[in-house]
Parts: structure tokens; sequence; C-alpha cells
């Protein structure tokens, strides 16, 4: 057994060697960005990991093991942050997907030409800075901005967006969905030009007509994409914070409070960065769930 154990561990070298041998200038290329991506996220994360069992102190740190975690989950705050970030991401990412899928659809029958048109507008809003974005949604949310104005119109407004716990939340959800989903858009896209267009040919001789060609054809195979979408909306819904920060600051109260803007008020303004880390495993924890539960009811063997 001992010596089948150093044959394979010879093996392995041996091969290690000459794939290094043979790549050598591949791995030179990337050893920047591998630098880059080992000192700014993979110590960092496992640095945060060791840092939730700890007190840390500028002059002292001290282990505390499960504190940090049971201050966290017995804190009312974590519970608000966590209902708010909920309310976002089950309202946000199901609108966009929706909306991504909806306007794919709409465009996918016209020429490639314009397609490419098609696409190209709908992803260049999405190369553009949030902090932008942010700051002219600001501007239409104030009492005599766009919005209030066309609302004075009607005679249903001002609303006071920003300023109201009623409102400020849904202020920034309807920022976020509003937004071009173009990722999504592009996505989706390139999904329908794969499907293969003799199964449309077959359901049209059935005498299927295109809304039901949609939901059994179009829908069932473009479904991994919409797991992607899903699980990378997800994870970016649970992590908003620019908008919260530019828009509210977590305000008024803690009515647009999320988790990842607790995390940073938590580091940043009280330097208790072992709450701060707890609260960010946990954040990845709830991630993980969500991401299994989607995965579990989405995953499917058919891609095109």
């Amino acid at each position: 057994m001992l010596n089948e154990v150093i044959l394979i561990k010879a093996k392995f070298s041996k091969l290690l060697i000459k794939n290094f041998a043979e790549y050598k200038w591949n791995y030179f290329f990337i050893l920047p960005k591998l630098l880059l991506f080992f000192t700014f996220i993979v110590i960092p994360v496992f640095w945060a990991f060791f840092l939730a069992f700890q007190e840390f102190g500028i002059f002292e740190t001290k282990w505390v093991g499960l504190a940090n975690f049971k201050e966290a989950f017995t804190g009312d705050l974590f519970w608000i942050a966590l209902w708010n970030t909920l309310r976002y991401t089950l309202t946000v990412v199901p609108a966009q997907i929706f909306i991504a899928l909806v306007l794919a659809s709409l465009i996918h029958p016209f020429s490639r030409k314009i397609q490419t048109f098609f696409r190209g507008a709908y992803y260049l809003p999405t190369v553009t800075s949030v902090v932008v974005i942010s700051m002219v949604w600001r501007w239409m949310y104030t009492s005599k901005g766009l919005i209030n104005y066309f609302l004075s119109i009607l005679n249903l407004g001002p609303i006071n967006w920003l300023g109201s716990s009623n409102w400020a939340l849904p202020a920034i959800i309807l920022m976020s969905i509003l937004t071009p989903p173009g990722v999504g858009i592009v996505l989706y896209l390139v999904a329908m030009g794969s499907v293969p267009e003799s199964l449309y040919e077959a359901a049209r001789i059935d005498g299927a007509g295109p809304i039901t060609t949609w939901f059994r054809i179009t829908l069932p195979l473009i479904k991994p994409i919409t797991l992607y979408l899903v699980v990378i909306g997800t994870i970016g819904s649970f992590q908003v914070f620019t908008q919260v920060l530019l828009l509210t600051d977590g305000g008024p109260g803690y009515a647009t409070t999320t988790l990842v803007h607790l995390i940073y008020n938590a580091a940043f303004r009280d330097f208790d960065f072992g709450l701060a880390s707890a609260h960010s495993i946990i954040l990845f924890g709830i991630v993980l769930i969500f991401a299994f539960i989607q995965f579990k009811f989405l995953s499917t063997d058919v891609e095109y």
C-alpha cells in the first residue's frame, strides 16, 4: 500500500513538472493576475474567517469563539437588514429576469443586424458606473425631480421618496428594476439562437402557435441560462450596497439597511471587524443556501 502511494506521488510529480515545462509561459503571463487574486481575495477571505472568532483591536486581539455570531443573531438590526435584503432580492431578481426574457423574445425574431443593435443598446448602460446611475436617480427622487414632476401633473405627488420609511426601499427597488438588464438580454438572445430550428418547424407542423411554442420549446431549452441569471442575480442583489449608501445611507431609520451596508458600518464606522466578519460569513451561508435551492429546482440535463 505504501509503495502504491509513493508510486502515485511520483507519477503526479512527474506529470506536474511536465505540465509546467510545457505551459511555463502561460503560467508566467497569468502570474500577475494570480498574485492580485490571492492578495486581495483569497487571503482576505481566510483572514475574515479567523477574525469572525476574535475581538479585533489595534493593540490587542482576543479570541472570543462564537460570541460575534451570537451578537449578530441576537441583534435586532441584523434581522432588519436581512429582511430588507430579502425584500430587495425577491423583487428585483424575478423582475429583471422577466424583463430580460420578454425583451429578448421580442428582439429574437428580427434579423441579426437588428439584434446586434439592440444588444448594444441594452448592454451599454450596464457599463455605466452604479455611482453615476444612483446620483441621477437621487435627483429624480427629489421634491422637484422628474418623477415628482409627472406625479404632480396627475395630482398624485409629490412623494418624499428617500425621506420616508415607507417609500425609501421601494425607491431603491424601482431604480434597480428599471436599469436595463443588458447581460440577461444578451445571454437569452444567444441561447434562443442556439435552439434548433427543426424543433420549431415540427411544432408548427403539429399546429402549435407562437405562444405555445414559446412555452413548450423556447422556455424549457433556455433553462440553463435562467438558472445562471437567477444565481448570479441573487448573489449580486444580496450584495446591494452602492445604491443604498448614496441614496439613503441605510435610512430613514433602518428602513433601507441591508446586510452589506450593515457589514460596512460595523467594519469601517464602528471598527468592529470581528462582528463584521461574522456578518460576512453568515451572508455567505445564506447565499450558499439560496444557490443550492436554485440549482435543485432549475438545473437540467438539456442544454443548447
